[in-house]
Parts: C-alpha cells; structure tokens; sequence
C-alpha cells in the first residue's frame, strides 16, 4: 500500500469524531466505576457488591466464568458472586468484573485483519506482567493490573467506530512493515492512545489510569511516574514474549527512562518473565 494520498488525508479522522464516537459508547454499570474509584478500598461489604453485581446479568455470568477458570485455582464450582469473593478477595473479583465490563462494551464487529482474542490476549498478559512488576517495587498491585489491562483500550475505540479506518491502518502496517501506532498516525491521522485519553476522560478514570494510557507508549510525556513506566516496561515485556501471538509482532522502543525508573535488577526480571508465562497460560484457558 502506497503512502496515503491528499484526498485520503482529507478522509483522515478528526478528533472531534473520536469525542463523539466516546460520548455514543454506554457508560459502565455503576458498579464498576465505583470499584474504580475505590480501588484502594478493600473494606467493601461483601453481600453489597454481590448485590450490585448480581443485577447485571452479563456481567455476573462473564465474572462467573473467569472465577472458575484453572487460573484461579477455585476448589469448587464457584455459582454465585458472593462465592466469588469469599474465595478469590476482593481485589480479584474487581479486575474480574472489569475485564468483563470492559469487553462487554466492545463487542466484536467486521473490521477486516483486527484479531479481538489476540488484543484480549495483549491486554491481558500486560496485566498480569504489571501486577506481578508492582508486587516487587511495593506499589498498588490493583491499579498496575487495571492500568495494563486498559492501556491499549483505545484500540477497540478505533476499531470497533471505525472499522474500514482501522482495517486499512492494519494493511499499511503489514505493507510497510511498521508499528501499528505509526500506522494508525500515517492513515487516520490519529492514534489509540489519543482514542484512549478520550474514553478515559469520558468513563471519568481517575487521573493515574489516564496517565498510564497516555503514556504507555511514550512515558516521557507524563514525567516519571512510576506506574507510566511499569505498564510502558509491562507492554514491551509482553510483546517480546509472544503471548497474543500475533504473526510479525514488533516490540514497541523501550524507553530507558522508564526502564530505569523501575530500578529492577535482571534476575528480578527474568523471575517476572517466567512468572508472567505461566499465569497467562493458565488465564488464556478463559479467553
């Protein structure tokens, strides 16, 4: 494919589509944006948040499922939300019913060379990286597996309100041989973190989530926050590792700033690397 021409440019997407196209997208259920903007509560009434959740079907039977997924480790079948959190805690049924109000609101469309199991993969698996990333430098656990699991959220913006856009970023980046985020800027004229800011800013996330899906890519941008460079280190661990296997996958530049604000050593690495395989063989059991 060509580099795109006047008249294609002139088709490119504005911003101003990308704020509408958000705004038409429903609002997450009211249970999910209060357990995003309580994440370090873990003083939750359990039999409140069963009850909440339990009112919304699909996300019950989607949690549910995760919940009995080999990942867990459940010892027995797990048929009610309180059961859930009884078992795995809080903090495990939150991602859980995240993860599946997340993917609830973009469901799968038409959008020719765009792989949705291969992004949950992605999404996923940085999650489970950035948790287990967070645990060694003793910073909220929760928000890094949240964060990672919405860092490329933009994406399925794109995706999902402008398939025939997006599927023609898709061939240039086959074409060309570049990085997807190149692709979208040359084709669209926009990218899936500028997507990304939009419906955070719509979904009101808290500033930290919005920084860590502004700054996945390029960290600079928002300073040296610690959890920017955790999921910007967590993206490129997991692209290096293959998990979505998704065919010619790049490995987006790592940024030595966010490389070196996380202070690891490589033993420390090699252990997160090795523990990052093994749960999301066991996660990827439920996608």
């Amino acid at each position: 494919m060509s580099i795109p021409t006047t008249q294609e440019i002139l088709q490119r997407i504005q911003f101003d589509e990308i704020v509408q196209q958000v705004r038409d997208l429903p609002s997450l259920p009211a249970v999910v944006m209060e357990l995003l903007s309580n994440i370090d509560e873990e003083n939750i009434d359990i039999s409140v948040l069963a009850k909440k959740v339990a009112q919304d079907q699909a996300l019950t039977a989607k949690t549910l499922r995760f919940a009995n997924s080999s990942f867990y480790g459940t010892p027995s079948k797990v048929t009610t939300i309180q059961q859930a959190i009884a078992l795995l805690g809080v903090a495990n049924v939150r991602n859980l019913i995240t993860a599946a109000a997340i993917s609830g609101s973009f469901p799968e469309n038409q959008c020719a060379g765009f792989d949705f199991k291969a992004f949950w993969k992605h999404s996923m698996a940085t999650a489970v990286c950035a948790k287990l990333l967070a645990r060694h430098l003793h910073i909220n656990s929760d928000y890094a597996f949240t964060a990672g699991l919405l860092h490329d959220i933009g994406r399925l913006v794109l995706v999902t309100r402008f398939p025939e856009h997006y599927a023609t970023a898709i061939a240039y980046r086959v074409e060309h041989d570049c990085y997807m985020l190149d692709a979208e800027r040359a084709v669209l004229g926009i990218d899936h973190v500028i997507a990304g800011h939009a419906l955070a800013l719509h979904w009101h996330f808290s500033d930290i989530m919005q920084h860590a899906i502004v700054g996945h890519h390029e960290p600079e941008k928002t300073g040296t926050n610690q959890l920017v460079s955790l999921i910007h280190v967590a993206n490129s661990i997991v692209h290096a590792l293959d998990l979505s296997n998704v065919e010619d996958d790049l490995v987006p530049p790592m940024s030595l700033l966010a490389w070196n604000n996380l202070g690891l050593n490589e033993e420390t690495y090699q252990l997160v690397f090795r523990q990052t395989v093994l749960q999301f063989e066991k996660i990827n059991l439920v996608l």
